[in-house]
């Protein structure tokens, strides 16, 4: 199945999904949604944040641990903006398919997920004991890093749909992402 394909089927996948409509429709949907999902983001940006600027070595005097244990408001903040992201597709899944922006940010997310994996996976236990004053390790400072320029990445690229909005195709195109719908 080519992307084009996918793009179209999962276009009108999305459109079929009838119940978010009238609440997204309504006069306070879609406002009420965009706050939710600014709440979410907040929380898992500014958990997900502070744990890896501390892994960076900011703010040494906080034992790495203290900081773990914020993250589950991050890991609901994400979930939130997972739920209110779908509300946000189903009803314009046009305005998101073919949205470079879109492409981008779901893929600053795909590479922040394989990024915690490789935390947890590698360097997480050496880092959870260390108390006041410790430096992490250089592996665990890199993945800090790289959490915050992706997420930054999402951030910015969730900003830039606004500001692009795909068109019909002019004609045939080879692209590597569809920035338009036939």
């Amino acid at each position: 199945m080519s992307l084009h394909a996918f793009q179209y089927w999962l276009m009108h996948a999305l459109f079929s999904v009838k119940w978010t409509g009238p609440f997204m429709n309504s006069k306070y949907g879609w406002p009420a949604c965009e706050t939710v999902h600014f709440l979410g983001l907040s929380m898992l940006v500014g958990t997900v944040g502070t744990f890896d600027l501390r892994l960076l070595g900011i703010a040494r005097r906080i034992p790495i641990s203290a900081l773990h244990r914020l993250v589950p408001w991050g890991v609901a903040g994400y979930i939130i903006n997972i739920f209110t992201g779908f509300l946000f597709l189903t009803i314009a899944p046009d305005q998101y398919i073919y949205n470079p922006s879109f492409h981008f940010k779901v893929l600053f997310m795909l590479f922040a997920g394989v990024n915690i994996l490789v935390f947890y996976s590698s360097v997480f236990r050496r880092v959870k004991g260390l108390g006041s004053g410790a430096d992490a390790p250089i592996a665990a400072k890199i993945i800090g890093g790289a959490s915050l320029f992706l997420w930054i990445g999402v951030i910015v690229c969730g900003r830039l749909l606004t500001f692009y909005r795909p068109t019909k195709c002019g004609g045939p195109s080879v692209e590597f992402l569809w920035t338009c719908f036939p």
